[in-house]
């Protein structure tokens, strides 16, 4: 008995807790007090036109916060308790915004999820209402939004296809990373360019110069110049800086490695940066005099060992 009095006790408290629904009195509802008079008579008067025309209902819900109820519960509550669409052909829609919880949720009625799918309502959130929302421009959030959904409805609102990255060739699978229209401020990405291109100039100099060892940072460094153009400035800029670095430095390190002439060069180089071998002096052999001298020769690396 007492396992069931506190059963009961439980629902009621949930009840008693859940955010109230409220009459349905309009096709624009708002409770926020974020709409203007005038804006609301004539997202009204067009809602109603388009019910009349297409027998759709769409009504968009304003509200101060959820007050802690789960959103994607409250809404399904909401257009449920409203019977949102008519019977049998269940074409209702319902907008609902929470202002100080900035969230909202498209709730589609089932007679129009073939036509306004899931992935289209989350598009329309994205691209049309929240970038609106972002600079607290409710209304024409709201009216992009509603103007979204009757023509995604209406199937003149789609999915652009996906770019065509086939002309990357072996480098296409950076299309997926390419931003898109979400790329980010050019203030912002002129100094990140900046601030990566410098570090990776250090490492890319050892690459280029640094013996054996080069060869494995020259390979390392392959997802850094690919990926972080990418993200600044798209797959088109991330492919063409890839292959400038590979192949620019992949030229630089072979040409130093095969002609006798860049072997020199590059000993020249390690010396002067990575360290070389122990001092002589300006004639370039010992310093006794009458003593044997080298003339001043250079090598490359070429000859073979052995072993017995």
């Amino acid at each position: 008995m007492n396992y069931f009095v506190l059963f009961l006790s439980l629902i009621l408290c949930a009840f008693l807790e859940a955010r109230d629904i409220p009459k349905l009195k309009s096709r624009v509802m708002d409770e926020s007090w974020s709409l203007k008079s005038d804006y609301k008579e004539s997202l009204e008067t067009k809602l109603e036109m388009h019910e009349r025309e297409t027998g759709n209902q769409i009504v968009v819900y304003v509200i101060n916060s959820l007050e802690g109820e789960n959103l994607e519960e409250y809404s399904l509550r909401v257009a449920e308790t409203w019977k949102l669409g008519q019977k049998g052909k269940d074409n209702g829609v319902l907008l609902l915004v929470s202002i100080d919880d900035r969230v909202l949720r498209i709730e589609v009625g089932y007679g129009l999820e073939e036509t306004l799918t899931d992935v289209l309502c989350s598009r329309i959130i994205r691209n049309e209402i929240t970038p609106h929302f972002k600079s607290q421009n409710y209304e024409e959030g709201i009216t992009e939004g509603v103007e979204a959904i009757i023509r995604a409805i209406g199937g003149l609102y789609v999915i652009p296809p996906p770019k065509d990255w086939s002309h990357l060739g072996p480098l296409n699978f950076l299309g997926e990373m390419d931003p898109g229209d979400d790329l980010l401020p050019w203030p912002f990405r002129i100094g990140a360019s900046v601030f990566v291109l410098a570090i990776l100039s250090v490492f890319t100099y050892i690459a280029m110069h640094a013996p054996y060892v080069g060869w494995l940072v020259y390979f390392f460094l392959f997802p850094f110049w690919s990926i972080f153009p990418t993200a600044f400035h798209g797959a088109n800029v991330g492919a063409s800086v890839f292959l400038i670095y590979a192949v620019g430095v992949g030229l630089y390190k072979i040409y130093h490695l095969v002609i006798p002439q860049g072997r020199r060069r590059m000993k020249k180089i390690r010396k002067s940066n990575f360290g070389g071998s122990g001092s002589r002096s300006s004639s370039g052999g010992f310093s006794r005099s009458g003593g044997f001298s080298g003339g001043g020769g250079s090598f490359g690396g070429g000859g073979s060992s052995g072993s017995w």
